[in-house]
This record gives C-alpha cells, structure tokens and sequence, in this order.
C-alpha cells in the first residue's frame, strides 16, 4: 500500500487520529475513493520527512506532503503552472534543499514526482474554499478581513494568511478564533478538493500524482 506521510498532528494522538481524517475525507471527495493511499501523520515537517526517508530506504512506495513554508524558488517550478506536462517537470527537492530550516536532500531511491508541496502552508487549502470557512464559523465571522480573492493564493505569505484567519474569527459566536489544532482537520475535511485544485497548482500536481499512483498500486 501507499503510505502518504503528511506534516500536522502535533504530538497529540487525537490529533494525528484527526489530521489522518481530514486528509482521507479530502482525498475522498478529491475521487480517490477505493483507491486511498495510508495517510500517516508525520507530526513536525523534519519527522515526516523522515518516516519517508525510512520508508523509501525500506522500498516502500510513499509519498511525503509538507508545507512549503514560503514562496518556491523559481528554478523549482519551471514552465507553465497550467499545464500537467510542465508541473511534471517541477522540482520540489530542490526548494526543500535551499529553505532554511529545512537543507533537505532527496533521498536515494526517491523522486520529485514522489514530493508534494502545500504552499504556502495547508491554510492556503482552506482559503480556496469561503463558503465553508463562513459556514464553519457563523455568526461574527468576518470574510472581508481574508485576502482579496483576486490574489494569487500561493503568493499569500503564511503569517498573513494566519492573521487573517485570526482577525475573520476572532469576533464569532459559536467558535473560538481559528486554531491550527482545534479546526484545521475539520475544515479540511470539509472544503470541495475542486475548488483547491483550481486555486493551487502544486494541489493540482498533488493529485494528478496520485491518481496516476494509486491506479498503479
């Protein structure tokens, strides 16, 4: 089976429980039912990618998805982001390499087509999808405090993004301020994949990927 090794869940096993869920509930409605891969939730970036390491060592067909922490470096994204031909062609490991923090190298026996980007961070993901950010947090909610929709979602700096998900939900009734560990597995598993896939090119590749993967497995 495929192991998908993701970053979140913290050190909590509620919330690994919760993180492995949000993920399956998303790529479900994404069209990946029957066809799963074994989420596994990494915790902290530096441990998932290391359980992948571990998995690609013992040549186990995985896959890692981590946050990309910032903007991708031009040379790890070559070509027209439009086309499936040419995300094909995009080099996460060469971001990852050159992100301070990070320094990581491919592993041996691992490629490209094996490491996913959420970019900037999964948050992007939940601000693809408004309607169930302001369906989620009710009353009070405020949508004019997120970024315009006109703005390039992977061009959104991660700090921005969570201070504009702190400022629309700091004012609602029935939910506390949005919290990493209280909601994002929720609404994860709420958002429509379409409307992500279409707001994010590096979502796109991510599940081009696996659809081709998940039929081979």
């Amino acid at each position: 089976m495929v192991k998908l090794y993701v970053e979140g869940g913290g050190d909590s096993q509620l919330l690994k429980t919760n993180c492995r869920q949000g993920f399956a509930e998303f790529l479900g409605k994404a069209g990946l039912t029957g066809h799963m891969p074994r989420v596994v939730a990494g915790g902290s970036r530096s441990h998932a990618f290391d359980m992948f390491c571990t998995a690609i060592q013992a040549g186990e067909p995985a896959l890692l998805l981590v946050d990309s922490e910032e903007v991708i470096r031009p040379e790890a994204q070559p070509g027209n982001a439009t086309l499936a031909a040419d995300r094909g062609l995009w080099k996460p490991w060469v971001h990852l390499k050159q992100r301070v923090g990070d320094g990581w190298s491919m592993p041996d026996g691992s490629e490209d087509a094996q490491c996913h980007l959420m970019v900037q961070c999964m948050e992007s993901w939940l601000l693809a999808d408004r309607d169930v950010l302001s369906g989620f947090f009710g009353q009070g909610f405020k949508p004019a405090a997120l970024p315009p929709v006109s703005r390039a979602l992977e061009g959104l700096d991660k700090l921005l993004i969570y201070q504009a998900l702190a400022q629309a939900t700091g004012d609602c009734k029935t939910k506390t301020a949005y919290g990493k560990g209280d909601h994002s597995f929720k609404l994860l598993a709420l958002i429509d994949p379409a409307k992500v896939f279409s707001s994010s090119p590096w979502a796109q590749r991510f599940i081009e990927t696996l659809q081709v993967r998940m039929v081979q497995a």
